[in-house]
C-alpha cells in the first residue's frame, strides 16, 4: 500500500494525512475482496525498514494500528472475517501487542476471508525466521538436515496455512516488491499501478483482479500444455 505520503503532499498536507486517508482505501479493498470471494488478503502496512522513518510518522502509524485494532476489527468480525498480524510484533508496545492478541482471538473462529496485516514484516525476515525454526529442530534432534524440503520450510512461514499467493499488487508507481512476501511471490502474478494508495478504491481493485483473470498462468509448463488442460476441463 504505497503512496500515502506523496498523496498528502499533492494535497498540500502533511504525510500523516495520507496515512489516515489510506485507511479508507483499506476499507474499500477489504469490502471488494470479500464481495468477490477472495479467500485471503494480505496488506503490507509497516515493513521492518519503516522504523527508519521520522519518529512522528512512526508514532502516527502506531496510533493507526491501535485505531484499527479497536474499531475496524469489530467490523471485520461482523462480516465473519478472520484477522491476523504477520511479522515480528515483539518490537511493538505491550499495549499494542495485547490489542493484537485480543483482536486475533475475537475473530479466530470466523470462517470467511482471512485478512492479514503485515506489520514489522519483511520477506527476508519471514524466510530467516522459518530457517531458524528448522535449525532449532535439527539442533534438538527432532529433524534431520536431509529431511528439510521446500514444503517443510514453507510450513514455517507466516502464511503457511493460507492458499498460495495468486496476485501481488503494488500501488504508487514503483516497480518493485520491496521485501514483501518474497517466498510466497515465487509464482504470483505481479500488478503495478501508478495509482497512489489513498486513491485505490473498489473499482481500482476490481480492475487489478480483471487483469489477473486475463493472464495465462503456466507454472513452468508450456502454453500448449495449459491450453490442453483447459480443453480437457
Amino acid at each position: 500500500m504505497d503512496g500515502n505520503g506523496r498523496w498528502a503532499q499533492l494535497q498540500g498536507k502533511g504525510r500523516v494525512a495520507g496515512h489516515k486517508a489510506g485507511v479508507e482505501s483499506v476499507r474499500a479493498v477489504v469490502t471488494s475482496a470479500r464481495k468477490n470471494g477472495v479467500q485471503a488478503l494480505t496488506l503490507f502496512a509497516f515493513s521492518s525498514e519503516n522504523w527508519q522513518r521520522p519518529e512522528k510518522e512512526v508514532s502516527v502509524l502506531m496510533d493507526l494500528f491501535m485505531y484499527v485494532l479497536t474499531k475496524e476489527v469489530k467490523r471485520l468480525h461482523k462480516h465473519n472475517i478472520r484477522f491476523q498480524i504477520i511479522g515480528d510484533v515483539s518490537r511493538f508496545s505491550e499495549k499494542l501487542q495485547k490489542n493484537i492478541k485480543k483482536s486475533e482471538e475475537l475473530t479466530a473462529q470466523n470462517t470467511g476471508m482471512v485478512l492479514s496485516i503485515a506489520a514489522n514484516y519483511g520477506g527476508r525476515w519471514d524466510i530467516t525466521h522459518a530457517a531458524k525454526q528448522l535449525a532449532d529442530k535439527v539442533q534438538q534432534g527432532k529433524l534431520a538436515p536431509e529431511d528439510i524440503s521446500e514444503e517443510l520450510l514453507h510450513q514455517h512461514t507466516c502464511l503457511a496455512n493460507l492458499p498460495p499467493l495468486d496476485l501481488l499488487i503494488r500501488t504508487g508507481g514503483d516497480y518493485r516488491i520491496s521485501n514483501f512476501l518474497l517466498w510466497q511471490a515465487a509464482y504470483a502474478e505481479l500488478y503495478f499501478t501508478e495509482t497512489l494508495w489513498p486513491d485505490f478504491n473498489e473499482q481500482a481493485f476490481e480492475q487489478a483482479m480483471t487483469t489477473f483473470t486475463q493472464r495465462e498462468r503456466r507454472f513452468g509448463k508450456t502454453g500448449e500444455q495449459v491450453a490442453g488442460k483447459k480443453e480437457q476441463a
